[in-house]
């Protein structure tokens, strides 16, 4: 495990808290944050710090992203926990989650032991992985420990062939008791086998990649998180509903309290508040996602629902596959993509375009992820929390080109995207594991540990 060392920020623009101040921030070698506030260069704690100039920077909290797909075990030509952390520390994410539909997929206290124990030997941001559910997995579920483990994943769609919870009794027992988080990924598989039957009737196997929102429409979204939210509110379950699609999805979400007295809160990602349908020509199944990018319409209203609360967090769902699988066909590539060295400063290329202030970009990948998970110390920026920080500079133009990729995968749907901001540092427990062009850290010599939750 690398040490931290003791470091002071000087004169960054700390974005944290719903405020963004000039000012220093000093972390400690015990990997915390010792101080915040004004000039701090005397503090007793500076005297052996590295100085880093901030000025003009930003400096926010690590984002923790709440829904990825690293691919260990057994989907490896795809990704592997050393490499996808890598690059989600380049993009300013020092925390995952991490979904269960590995091979073999998590479904046991034991499968699930062994992702945290290959997290713990490689990974150079912290980690939490889901359990998973079943049709005949819920003993197994049961004896998950909240407060070592982030959550109880079910697929209530397709995406997963085996993973697929459609047994309403084996639903109706994991929400009522789950001792735990219960998150969820909603296409109604009945809507969506038949829309796959009416798109075969008109198009045989080729099938263009534009109809991909028409089968796994917004009907088969609302049909599932409704009745997801159903359950909830009948056993009081506490809900976490995934990738938010649709405009009447967000419909669902309420924003009359503040997040930390939800029982049912959202989240949108990255993909579905950047492209639209109109990307699919461009595209093509480089931004085959489930749920499917959909309407223009849908994206603002989603990207509504960030501003008025309706939304909780933003995550990427970040799930690579290879080239080659995603230049086949329509049903034969398979759906997701590669997002977290990217997401955050698509997220910021939004705050330059005006559609959301810095703070609340903070707020949705940060602050709110560490509340809906109930993660203690992280997430913010103040003294006695863990130093998962990311440095941006804010006016710093870029493209994004494919030899820079640290995915395994090598490609990524933003190649030739334009960002005006840039990551220049990254800090995991006080550790800096990215100085903004390479990572600092190695297999046997890195930063990240497990999450814990206070529950």
């Amino acid at each position: 495990m690398s040490a931290a060392q003791p470091t002071l920020f000087s004169q960054a623009i700390i974005v944290t808290d719903g405020k963004s101040e000039v000012g220093d921030v000093l972390i400690g070698s015990n990997g915390t944050i010792v101080a915040v506030g004004g000039d701090l260069s005397e503090h007793p704690g500076a005297n052996q710090a590295i100085v880093i100039d901030a000025k003009d920077q930003w400096l926010m909290p690590g984002c923790i992203d709440d829904q990825v797909h690293f691919r260990e075990p057994g989907l490896t030509h795809k990704a592997e926990i050393a490499t996808e952390s890598a690059a989600a520390a380049a993009g300013g994410i020092t925390s995952f989650m991490e979904m269960p539909n590995t091979v073999p997929q998590a479904l046991t206290q034991q499968l699930l032991e062994d992702k945290y124990e290959r997290a713990a030997e490689v990974s150079a941001v912290n980690y939490s992985f889901f359990m998973g559910a079943s049709n005949d997995n819920l003993p197994e579920v049961l004896k998950t420990d909240p407060k070592r483990v982030c959550g109880i994943k079910v697929f209530m769609g397709s995406s997963t062939g085996n993973m697929l919870v459609d047994n309403r009794e084996v639903l109706e027992a994991v929400f009522k008791e789950s001792p735990m988080i219960v998150a969820t990924h909603c296409e109604d598989e009945q809507t969506i086998r038949r829309n796959t039957e009416q798109a075969r009737a008109l198009f045989g196997e080729a099938i263009p990649i534009n109809h991909h929102p028409i089968i796994r429409s917004a009907e088969a979204c609302y049909r599932s998180s409704s009745m997801a939210v159903e359950l909830a509110e009948k056993w009081n379950t506490r809900l976490h509903i995934l990738h938010i699609s649709t405009a009447k999805e967000v419909g669902l979400f309420r924003n009359d309290i503040p997040t930390s007295e939800k029982r049912i809160t959202a989240e949108a990602c990255v993909h579905h508040l950047w492209f639209t349908d109109d990307d699919y020509d461009e595209k093509g199944t480089f931004i085959k996602w489930n749920p499917a990018v959909k309407t223009l319409a849908d994206r603002a209203e989603i990207r509504a629902g960030l501003l008025d609360g309706r939304i909780d967090v933003v995550a990427t769902d970040h799930a690579p596959h290879t080239l080659e699988e995603k230049q086949q066909s329509y049903f034969n590539a398979p759906s997701g993509g590669p997002l977290v060295q990217h997401a955050l400063v698509a997220m910021l290329e939004l705050v330059h375009q005006g559609v959301l202030p810095i703070h609340e970009v903070v707020n949705l990948m940060a602050h709110r992820v560490a509340t809906v998970f109930d993660i203690p110390n992280r997430g913010y920026i103040r003294p006695g929390y863990q130093a998962d920080l990311t440095l941006v500079s804010p006016n710093s133009l870029w493209t994004v080109e494919r030899q820079d990729l640290l995915y395994k995968c090598g490609w990524s749907p933003f190649e030739g995207t334009v960002f005006k901001s840039r990551i220049t540092g990254t800090w995991v427990n006080g550790v800096h594991v990215f100085d903004g062009q390479s990572i600092q850290t190695t297999q046997g010599n890195h930063a990240g540990q497990r999450l814990t939750f206070d529950r």
